[in-house]
């Protein structure tokens, strides 16, 4: 594709945004090849200082990586707004979009209601006292100490905020394999180096999260239970090996990303603890009062909860203590506690269904918690393009993944119990018509 694809400029910064401009046009496509820089500076009559600046600067923002002695190209996913959602076509089933049943998304109107008139003013504190008390009281029946507690504007903000506060460009990151694709995308943004862990049903494997360590990563994101694509759960066992192997790197960051929260189906444990060094847990309310409450509450160490809190001072400011106050007033309400705990309950079931389905023929699966069932299989594309032709949408795992197995992920949150049995249906024809799966 690079051959229809001029880069052009005078200027270091003219060449950046001639890349950037390529990439977002599809032009320079996901592992497109790019000049070498003394090639592209002798085709720009510039001198390869000025090249290798460009250069320099598109690698920082996650557009462009070294590949050794094939040389630079567009990374996979670059951060830019060229990838949506997976593309389903109309009258299809769509599985693969990742979100909560609308069913147990509570009806927000009645405790706006109650809110009354709002007037937060400047220089008052950034969270409410309602929804600190609430949340001190949520980590603390957890066994996470709550001491130290920030509000941000959704799970994926505190994760970048605490990135951010001790992070910088070529630093490496330890993030799970297979994982939740924005936390790839957002480290190649800060120029940081991924450091795939390898996972089980219980999360890291704990060889795995020790070889990352000890090649000097700076940071670990793990996800303690609905971990996306494959409902991994940290179980106690697991949860001793990893603490002892973190105990040994206090100076690494670690950063849990609980975004389903309460209903994820299994229990919220937790690898942090008063003597890890840097530490924060970071959990949503969106999984289970709905994606558009933008808020999630953290807990961390002193140091680390202070970064989070003052930088957020110089930007944003807070968030928004409306929102604060609705959560608070959900959480607070009987009838949406147990709504939520049907959501808990239902998501269990349509898991547990799909996943017995499936072995029913042979097929494997895993989803120990949350909303989605990770399948492997031997060809993604075609796997989902016949599931398509059966009228079953669903995500191939390739946005996924780094260096682990194929697979497609299916979003069971509002998948009955019946129709699961049409799906592992669907999926078994698939797989005896060369759409192969792998076996149980």
């Amino acid at each position: 594709m690079l051959k229809h694809y001029r880069i052009a400029g005078r200027a270091a910064s003219e060449i950046v945004a001639s890349v950037e401009r390529g990439i977002a046009a599809g032009a320079l496509e996901p592992g497109a090849q790019l000049p070498t820089v003394r090639a592209l500076a002798r085709e720009l009559g510039l001198s390869p200082a000025t090249v290798a600046a460009a250069f320099r600067d598109l690698r920082t923002r996650g557009l462009i990586a070294g590949d050794g002695r094939r040389g630079t190209a567009v990374l996979p996913r670059p951060p830019l707004t060229t990838r949506g959602a997976v593309a389903i076509p109309p009258g299809v089933r769509n599985l693969a979009l990742g979100n909560p049943d609308p069913a147990f998304i509570p009806d927000l109107s009645r405790a706006l209601g109650r809110l009354g008139p709002s007037r937060r003013m400047y220089g008052e504190t950034p969270i409410r006292p309602e929804l600190r008390a609430l949340a001190a009281a949520m980590f603390t029946a957890c066994g996470i100490p709550a001491e130290h507690l920030a509000v941000t504007s959704g799970a994926f903000d505190g994760v970048e905020r605490l990135l951010t506060a001790y992070l910088r460009a070529g630093d490496a990151i330890a993030i799970e394999d297979p994982g939740y694709p924005d936390v790839a995308d957002l480290a190649h943004a800060l120029g940081l180096r991924l450091r795939p862990m390898r996972l089980d049903e219980h999360g890291p494997v704990p060889a795995e999260l020790d070889r990352v360590l000890r090649a000097g990563a700076a940071a670990v994101v793990i996800t303690p239970r609905a971990q996306n694509p494959t409902g991994a759960a940290l179980d106690s066992d697991r949860v001793g090996e990893l603490r002892r192997i973190l105990a040994r790197h206090p100076e690494t960051l670690l950063i849990e990303d609980d975004h389903a929260g309460p209903v994820a189906g299994a229990p919220a444990l937790t690898l942090a603890s008063r003597e890890c060094g840097r530490w924060a847990v970071v959990r949503s309310v969106s999984k289970s009062l709905g994606p558009d409450l933008r808020l999630a509450l953290m807990v961390g160490d002193e140091t680390t909860v202070n970064r989070v809190v003052g930088r957020q001072r110089l930007g944003a400011g807070w968030v928004s203590t409306i929102l604060q106050r609705l959560v608070a007033e959900l959480l607070r309400d009987s009838e949406i506690l147990e709504l939520i705990s049907a959501a808990e309950s239902a998501y269990g079931e349509r898991r547990a269904a799909l996943i017995g389905a499936l072995a029913r023929r042979g097929i494997a699966a895993s989803g120990r918690s949350g909303l989605n069932v990770w399948i492997p299989v031997a060809e993604e594309a075609a796997t989902a393009q016949a599931l398509i032709g059966a009228g079953w949408g669903v995500a191939p795992g390739e946005r996924y993944r780094i260096a682990s197995a194929p697979a497609i992920r299916v979003t069971v949150a509002a998948l009955a119990a019946a129709e699961a049995e049409s799906f592992a249906a669907a999926l078994a024809t698939t797989r005896a018509a060369g759409g192969r799966t792998r076996p149980a």
